[in-house]
């Protein structure tokens, strides 16, 4: 557990970084990527050579006796909501960063993009329960708030990961349609029904975060294995092949399932390996919206 000189350290080094990576290159992109509730009426202003005739206000024009036509503006305000695992097998990580690591950067990149296009921000922390809601509100105080709860928040006893608790929880709270990401190792008990209501009601995009060694067991011999999430330890001998096999096999189920159920429901989910550039992969995302 960090004391506070030290969580205020971190979340420091994490504004620093998310930040300017939200001001130089997301920002605009986030703003093309999610659209406003719809465009309302600004102005009138006089007609311009090109504008569309069906906007003339004819009110306007027979008063002044020349052509104005109406202005109209996106309806810009939304809010982000981001669901965030924060299960025991969050905290693995054999590279720079581990899983929660990456996760913490992720969600704050997001905030970051969110709060200068001043939408508002909650966040739904859970393992095989939800732990902890922060609801939606603008302003940079409040994104702060949120970097030292990823950083710092942690389930209140050894847990399990329900992504369909965290969706039904947002699916009954939340009932404006809501930017939702969804981000997991996504080794959860099935969650394809909740799924199917939050991407009707919301604009959900998962983000399944992996480690390397989520996928493939190395060949070390006889090893105690401590479960992340169940805290059981069990005695492993990884120089059998089927055992390795049978490992990655479980991986590969969990993939499987997760993209099956997203394509089904006409979702997007992103692949982030702690390995990988997220950077360019967001960015990479932003762009094909």
């Amino acid at each position: 557990m960090m004391n506070t000189t030290e969580l205020l350290k971190k979340v420091r080094q994490i504004e620093y970084k998310t930040k300017g990576l939200s001001n130089h290159l997301f920002s605009g992109a986030y703003h093309s990527a999610f659209k406003g509730r719809g465009m309302s009426f600004s102005e009138v202003r006089e007609y311009q050579y090109g504008d569309d005739v069906k906007n003339i206000d004819w009110n306007v024009t027979a008063r002044f006796k020349t052509p104005f036509v109406k202005v109209f503006e996106e309806e810009r305000e939304l809010t982000l909501m981001l669901l965030v695992d924060i299960s025991g097998s969050s905290l693995f990580g054999t590279q720079q960063l581990n899983k929660r690591s990456l996760i913490t950067e992720i969600c704050a990149v997001l905030a970051f993009s969110a709060n200068t296009n001043n939408d508002k921000v909650g966040v739904i922390f859970f393992s095989d329960k939800v732990e902890f809601y922060i609801p939606p509100k603008k302003g940079s105080s409040h994104i702060l708030r949120i970097i030292r709860e990823l950083i710092a928040r942690e389930p209140k006893e050894q847990s399990q990961t329900d992504i369909g608790e965290a969706l039904q929880f947002l699916n009954t709270t939340l009932k404006k349609k809501t930017i939702c990401f969804l981000i997991s190792d996504l080794i959860s008990k099935p969650f394809d029904k909740q799924l199917q209501i939050t991407a009707r009601k919301h604009d959900l995009i998962g983000i399944h975060i992996s480690d390397p060694l989520d996928s493939e067991m190395p060949n070390l011999g006889l090893i105690d294995y401590v479960d992340a999430e169940s805290g059981k330890t069990i005695s492993i001998d990884t120089s059998h092949a089927n055992v390795r096999y049978d490992y990655h096999k479980a991986f590969v189920a969990h993939q499987q399932y997760a993209q099956k159920s997203f394509r089904k429901q006409n979702a997007t989910l992103l692949s982030i390996p702690t390995h990988a550039d997220y950077i360019k992969i967001l960015q990479g995302f932003f762009k094909n919206r």
